[in-house]
């Protein structure tokens, strides 16, 4: 298994992994009508994958800050300047590649390039998705609040705001 920058290419099989996420965690709670678009967003400042026998098995970007909670939060705690926080968002790993460090493996690539760029990532995690959650903890990330994630039509389920460790 590699883990690599996002290129073009990637596209068709991220979207693909996303949906096989979707349909097996219910992750994301939403861009999965249109995946492609939801994994190329327009915010993404840097992205991973994690390929595995050539398949797309796993992927993870930080994006631009656009009003997420995790973000505020951490800038009324840390009193940092907003342009340099970013968002650890759109982590997926597929269930066959589970159990192979994908995921820690993509953290890392994520939270190496901040430092590498000054940013300090935040990130905010639905309180469902414990996997998720224990990893970050074992990666010594660290609670700032809760929030609530807002979806859908009006939909809406708890979340957790975490922050990357220093340096």
């Amino acid at each position: 298994m590699t883990v690599r920058p996002f290129q073009d290419a990637d596209l068709v099989g991220a979207a693909k992994a996303l949906v096989e996420v979707h349909e097996t965690d219910g992750y994301p709670v939403e861009g999965v009508a249109d995946p492609q678009a939801w994994i190329k967003s327009d915010d993404v400042l840097a992205a991973w994958v994690a390929e595995a026998r050539g398949a797309i098995v796993g992927h993870v970007a930080i994006m631009h800050p656009s009003g997420e909670d995790a973000v505020s939060l951490w800038v009324e705690q840390s009193g940092d300047d907003e342009a340099h926080v970013a968002l650890l968002a759109r982590l997926f790993v597929t269930q066959a590649a589970r159990g192979n460090d994908t995921g820690e493996l993509l953290m890392q690539a994520a939270m190496s390039h901040a430092r590498d760029n000054d940013l300090r990532l935040v990130l905010d995690v639905m309180v469902k998705d414990t996997a998720a959650i224990r990893l970050y903890e074992r990666l010594g990330w660290r609670k700032i609040g809760e929030a609530t994630h807002h979806f859908g039509a009006g939909q809406s389920i708890p979340a957790v705001c975490y922050v990357a460790p220093e340096g």
